[in-house]
């Protein structure tokens, strides 16, 4: 069952990168996503049905911390880009949320850091870190969410809606990915 889930993980970390390449949002990425996604769930299963990661030996313990944390950092922009695409399918108002993100510039960079923090925090057995990433996401973001300047194309509305929107799917994909070495 260890070799199963650590190809799994390095599977659905492969689907991440490929996931990069195609344009945000696009139909491609969004099936990439989705089959990350479904990898995602069937290790979790797997997991759940075994012992979880209890009684593995160090070493592989460990490849399994590196490569679901590259997954976590990796996984998590594609999947993000392509719930918000989702929910903004058939959508003909202007202020949709793909707009909104010329207001919050910088997403993918901060999500990245934002997943890693919050996977480090959690696999470190620290899980008050997971409140103090978000605390300062949401302070650091805050100017943007309120300001007057905005686009005539884009209500703050919008712009609240991708930052809740992407902030969740984010959290929610790291601690997942975090949640696999947490069954030790």
């Amino acid at each position: 069952m260890t070799a199963l889930v650590l190809s799994l993980t390095a599977a659905g970390l492969v689907f991440a990168v490929l996931a990069w390449v195609p344009k945000a949002g696009s139909t491609i990425q969004i099936v990439l996503s989705a089959v990350m996604l479904a990898g995602l769930i069937a290790i979790g299963l797997l997991l759940l049905a075994g012992d979880g990661v209890e009684g593995w030996s160090e070493r592989w313990w460990n490849v399994l911390l590196l490569v679901a944390g590259g997954l976590a950092v990796t996984g998590g922009g594609p999947l993000t880009t392509s719930v918000l695409a989702l929910v903004d399918r058939g959508n003909t108002r202007a202020q949709s949320t793909q707009k909104a993100g010329e207001v919050l510039r910088g997403g993918a960079l901060i999500g990245a850091l934002e997943r890693g923090a919050i996977y480090a925090a959690l696999v470190a057995g620290w899980p008050e870190g997971l409140a103090i990433v978000l605390a300062i996401k949401g302070l650091a973001r805050y100017p943007e969410l309120r300001s007057p300047d905005q686009p005539a194309s884009v209500t703050p509305q919008a712009v609240a809606e991708r930052f809740i929107i992407g902030t969740f799917t984010s959290v929610l994909w790291s601690v997942t990915c975090a949640g696999f070495l947490l069954s030790r």
